[in-house]
């Protein structure tokens, strides 16, 4: 069931960026598959940053430098994903929104919770 828990949250995180490109300025993305691939790379990014730089960059580990890490993280991504553009000010402002919803969706689903 873990594989299933990784799907659910990548397609709750491609929701969350068509939200986010809808209510962003200067943050657009062209469609879900374009959200779900920009979900993917977003987690990857983030997946190598934390890796280089550990736990205090990411959003969780320390404030203001895990939401600039986050923002520049949603910003590099835009070069990788087609039908994606973002400013520098759009990628704070989805940084912020962002971590907003996230704070109103749980992290692990039902599945993982039960097998944990």
């Amino acid at each position: 069931m873990r594989f299933l828990g990784h799907v659910v949250r990548f397609i709750v995180s491609a929701l969350v960026l068509l939200v986010v490109g809808w209510l962003v300025p200067q943050f657009s993305v062209g469609g879900f598959w374009s959200a779900l691939m920009l979900a993917l790379v977003i987690a990857l990014l983030g997946w190598a940053i934390e890796g280089i730089f550990g736990k205090r960059v990411t959003p969780f580990g320390r404030g203001i430098v895990g939401f600039i890490a986050s923002a520049l993280v949603i910003w590099v991504a835009q070069f990788i994903v087609s039908g994606v553009s973002v400013s520098m000010i759009g990628a704070l402002l989805a940084a912020l929104v962002i971590g907003i919803i996230d704070l109103f969706i749980p992290v692990s689903t039902p599945f993982e919770s039960a097998k944990d």
